[in-house]
């Protein structure tokens, strides 16, 4: 039994890639791994614990973005636009990120949208330059993907979790 060391799926011996959530077996040596242990599987068993993806009418977004002190409530609207924005057109994102390095980080001016399906909010990269990851791993351009409770996003460079309240 292979156990991931992204999502603790319990997959067959000799799978180079979880079956579950697709995270690839290598170790630093390029050797597929096989079982975490001790330490390592402490910190990986954390991730298991994962939020809730229900998101109901009367809650809202908490965004606590990485070395910054105070978080940011976001009111619930069916989409959230993150980016940063830009003079020049007047583009002016639901949550700006310029003022926490988002230019410098590699967060585009239209990166990443978060939308509310039934009871539930999806992330969805913009196409953006640099990337928007959800708990490590990088989203297919246009392809939505179910947001949990204290789920971590990064877009480009800059990154944050995310938590319903």
């Amino acid at each position: 039994m292979k156990i991931c060391p992204y999502c603790a799926h319990a997959n067959r011996e000799g799978e180079l890639f979880c079956e579950e959530c697709g995270h690839p077996f290598v170790n630093q040596q390029g050797v597929a791994t096989t079982q975490l242990v001790g330490e390592d599987r402490a910190v990986y068993e954390q991730r298991m614990a994962w939020g809730t993806a229900r998101f109901d009418s009367q809650s809202s977004i908490l965004i606590r973005i990485q070395n910054q002190a105070d978080p940011i409530k976001l009111a619930p609207k069916d989409e959230l636009m993150l980016g940063r924005a830009d003079v020049r057109s007047e583009w002016m994102p639901d949550l700006d990120m310029s003022s926490f390095g988002g230019a410098e980080l590699g967060v585009s001016r239209r990166h990443a949208a978060i939308r509310r399906g039934e009871n539930t909010l999806m992330l969805v990269d913009l196409g953006s330059a640099n990337g928007t990851h959800l708990n490590g791993q990088r989203l297919t351009p246009d392809q939505p993907r179910v947001l949990r409770d204290g789920d971590e996003i990064r877009m480009g460079k800059l990154v944050f979790h995310i938590y319903f309240k």
